[in-house]
């Protein structure tokens, strides 16, 4: 009898130790065709969610949100379910085995879309800049639902050895669109030139930006984050989600305990 081969994983060693040493890498055109889909087809709904908001109190501007420049829009998870069949998936799951450990809780998601319209930029930060001093390094995978470029605001990296730092440092909030930042320095990073479907893969210490989206059509990102642990406040207090994905490597998700755990109606799921 022959012995059962372990799965091969997509993340390469290479990957493995740059992300070690510089805490990105990139994995292209990797989300199944079906899930890339179901990304795709849930965007506008959120988009026109920021909207309505803004409407309804006069307003073109929502913390980071501009009205047809840019949009965030966080945990749409819990409002669509079946946006767990990419977030779950066994390529996350991957992933996640390849860069921070067994043991993996679904910590953020979001929608990141660009407008086309020069002043949607996003500036330098850190993820972990937007949580607190002290938190501890989770994982970001920021997937392209449609081909990325510098003409349409594609990421920019700061890998460590270029920038120095591998720790949260301070970040002060720009008055005029709301950002927070936390370098300053004329390092331009390095861009993610990259067809839709790909993965740009980095810890929350990493400092990244994007440029304006100067086309005539959307640059749209979703944006998943998982941590290996519950991420707390200064104070103990949870932050952010903390829904488990992975107990000692196996994936635990299951697709009908969502429904039930989101209370979100069985139409949303297809």
């Amino acid at each position: 009898m022959s012995a059962t081969l372990a799965p091969t994983s997509l993340v390469t060693e290479q990957q493995k130790q740059q992300f070690k040493d510089e805490g990105y890498f990139v994995i292209e055109s990797c989300v199944p065709p079906e899930h890339l889909e179901i990304l795709r087809e849930n965007c506008q709904f959120f988009i026109d969610e920021v909207n309505a908001e803004m409407d309804a109190k006069g307003v073109d501007r929502i913390s980071i949100n501009a009205r047809g420049k840019r949009y965030f829009r966080s945990l749409c998870y819990q409002k669509k379910p079946i946006m767990g069949r990419f977030i779950f998936s066994d390529l996350m799951a991957d992933i996640c085995r390849a860069t921070i450990g067994d043991n993996v809780f679904l910590f953020h998601d979001q929608y990141v879309v660009k407008g086309p319209d020069k002043d949607s930029a996003f500036s330098w930060h850190q993820d972990s800049g937007y949580v607190h001093h002290e938190c501890p390094m989770y994982l970001s995978c920021w997937v392209t639902l449609d081909d990325v470029s510098l003409e349409n605001g594609t990421v920019y990296v700061l890998p460590y050895t270029q920038v120095g730092i591998r720790s949260v440092v301070q970040h002060l909030k720009d008055p005029t669109n709301n950002d927070m930042v936390g370098y300053f320095g004329k390092d331009p990073g390095v861009p993610a030139i990259v067809p839709a479907g790909s993965i740009v893969v980095f810890s929350s210490y990493v400092f990244h930006r994007s440029g304006p989206n100067l086309t005539n059509k959307m640059r749209r990102i979703f944006l998943s984050q998982y941590t290996p642990t519950i991420i707390r406040d200064l104070q103990g207090k949870q932050w952010g989600q903390a829904i488990p994905f992975l107990e000692n490597g196996e994936n635990v998700w299951r697709e009908e305990d969502a429904v039930a755990t989101t209370g979100s109606p069985r139409s949303d799921r297809k």
